[in-house]
């Protein structure tokens, strides 16, 4: 197992509210657990990169706290190991929305992915996407967006290529800390070896469409070289929006 984890401020803004990391630990003799977390933060006062880092960090922390304990991965507990730590979390950037009026407001997108004997455990808060790649480049979306979009999209009053420049895109329905309880998405998939997985902010998924992303993984199996090129990808598209990817190679 292999990752990258990249974020960059984009073209247009003057700081960083996304949020990445990935950590890959090893479980007994012969195994291991690979966690990987993304946000995607808001707030104002320029409080958003607080929420997406504090979110990430703790998601991890805990994570290697509840599910990995006296070198014994506890996976058949995952989906509570999930719920806890979502909303630990939440319950940490919800209270420090309210210690100082400049917090107020704050929160932010939270995805998660776990990869663990070639299977992907992945939740969701938010708009900032987990997709599994295959061999062939082609991507599959796991999470569903918490978005207005996303309810459009599902009702069939708009297409998918439409909710990407809709004047809707960027209004969100659930986030981490801005509620006292967070409700959160989980999802399982199986990997094959050779296929990835994609962890993306709507930097990217809002500047560059499905066919565009796909032949980034299509002309380079290097997972450096992709996220380099779904960066300039985005920037060059749009680069109106912070941009953040993790690559996790299977």
């Amino acid at each position: 197992m292999d990752f990258v984890c990249t974020s960059h401020i984009g073209m247009v803004r003057k700081n960083n509210e996304d949020y990445c990391k990935g950590e890959i630990v090893e479980v007994g003799e012969d195994s291991e657990v690979g966690i990987f977390a993304i946000a995607d933060g808001m707030g104002g006062h320029n409080k958003g990169e607080v929420a997406s880092q504090l979110a990430v960090e703790n998601i991890i922390e805990l994570f290697n706290d509840k599910l990995i304990q006296n070198d014994t991965i506890k996976i058949e507990y995952i989906d509570d190991i999930i719920k806890q730590s979502y909303n630990t979390v939440n319950s940490m950037i919800y209270e420090k929305s309210k210690e100082d009026i400049s917090y107020e407001g704050m929160g932010t997108t939270l995805t998660l992915a776990v990869l663990y004997q070639g299977t992907a455990y992945v939740a969701n808060v938010g708009d900032s996407r987990c997709y599994l790649v295959n061999k062939e480049g082609k991507l599959e979306k796991i999470t569903s967006d918490h978005s207005i979009v996303e309810e459009y999209v599902k009702a069939n009053i708009i297409t998918e290529e439409e909710a990407r420049v809709h004047p809707d895109r960027n209004k969100i329905t659930r986030a981490v800390g801005t509620e006292p309880v967070v409700v959160v998405d989980i999802f399982t998939r199986e990997l094959e070896e050779g296929e990835k997985l994609l962890l993306a902010t709507d930097g990217l998924t809002g500047a560059a469409d499905r066919e565009e992303i796909e032949n980034v993984f299509v002309n380079d199996d290097d997972a450096n070289v992709i996220a380099d090129n779904l960066i300039d990808l985005a920037n060059s598209s749009s680069g109106k929006d912070n941009v953040t990817v993790i690559i996790v190679m299977a």
